[in-house]
């Protein structure tokens, strides 16, 4: 046995990697690009993320690996993939799971409760006292979803079109969305994205935009109110499939445009709750989601409380959520 421990948080955007040790010493962190499968593909995926095990230093399997990534959504996905993973030879026992068991697990302490994440897409998971689950698919449209960094980036693009033309309300995303891009007008920024001069994806840079402008600009307010209603209701079903649960749950937020602590859209986001009577406390975590995926791993081995603050504190996994 090697003592060592690896944790795996992997999304659309960044992967981070830890390797520790049982008593929760950090040993080395490394970071590397997005592994996310639906984005490269199972062996793809493990391929980005054997490349960071190496950049670690891990010499030989380590006792445990807890791989939490982005994109992995269903029971099947998660059998073949923590499959494919043991095969690769990192760990003795790998473990595989959602990334919003790691935004849950870096928020609270207790165990339950329900996270959701607001990065490039929108996830929500809920976990019961008892060990019940509340899951979504999270596949975007095609399964009713709305909120992630590249939604609300469309929506600013929508609504900037309309200012410029006059079927909607004038905004002052009418000027700031296509200035982004380095063009004069949206339609000028439509152009381009037909001609494939702007890559769609990259509508996803307009979120921090649209958080900025909402306290002065009526449109870009009611963005973010939409977005804050899309996070209401998937935790008030999230809970109601959980349920019943002893005492009001932490809700916990993840993912970059939650973790911006915009004030309007935590605001909105705890109006709602209490609107449909859904007893909480809010949480937006300050750490990186891979320590959630670490805490998970000295969980599963049954480490002491000071294994878990010794983690917590490492000023390496502090200094990774400020960059």
């Amino acid at each position: 046995m090697s003592g060592l421990l690896l944790a795996v948080d992997g999304g659309n955007a960044k992967t981070d990697l830890a390797l520790f040790d049982r008593d929760g010493n950090v040993l080395a962190l490394v970071r590397g690009p997005g592994s996310s499968p639906h984005e490269h593909g199972l062996d793809g995926a493990l391929d980005r993320i054997e490349a960071l095990v190496i950049e670690a230093g891990a010499d030989g399997p380590v006792d445990y690996a807890e791989l939490l990534l982005a994109g992995v959504d269903f029971p099947a996905e998660v059998q073949t993939l923590q499959a494919r993973a043991q095969e690769r030879g990192w760990a003795e026992r790998v473990e595989v799971a959602n990334d919003t068991f790691a935004v849950l697990r870096t928020g609270t302490d207790r165990g339950w409760g329900v996270a959701v994440v607001c990065g490039a897409g929108i996830n929500c998971l809920g976990l019961g006292p008892d060990g019940r689950e509340a899951r979504f698919p999270a596949l975007g449209e095609i399964t009713g979803d709305w909120g992630g960094g590249q939604d609300v980036g469309l929506a600013a693009v929508w609504a900037a079109a309309r200012s410029e033309d006059g079927r909607g309300p004038k905004t002052s995303l009418e000027q700031l969305v296509p200035e982004h891009f380095g063009v004069a007008t949206p339609l000028e920024l439509a152009q381009a994205v037909h001609a494939g001069a702007v890559a769609q994806r990259r509508f996803i840079e307009l979120a921090p935009i649209v958080l900025a402008e909402a306290a002065s600009d009526v449109v870009a307010e009611g963005i973010v109110r939409r977005l804050a209603g899309e996070i209401v209701a998937l935790v008030r079903v999230a809970l109601e499939r959980i349920a019943p649960v002893p005492e009001p749950p932490d809700v916990v937020l993840g993912g970059g445009l939650l973790q911006a602590r915009n004030e309007l859209l935590l605001a909105a986001i705890d109006e709602g709750l209490e609107r449909v009577d859904v007893p909480h406390t809010l949480i937006v975590v300050d750490a990186p989601p891979v320590v959630g995926a670490a805490l998970r791993a000295l969980d599963a081995l049954g480490a002491d409380r000071a294994a878990q603050l010794r983690l917590r504190n490492d000023e390496r996994l502090a200094e990774t959520a400020r960059v």
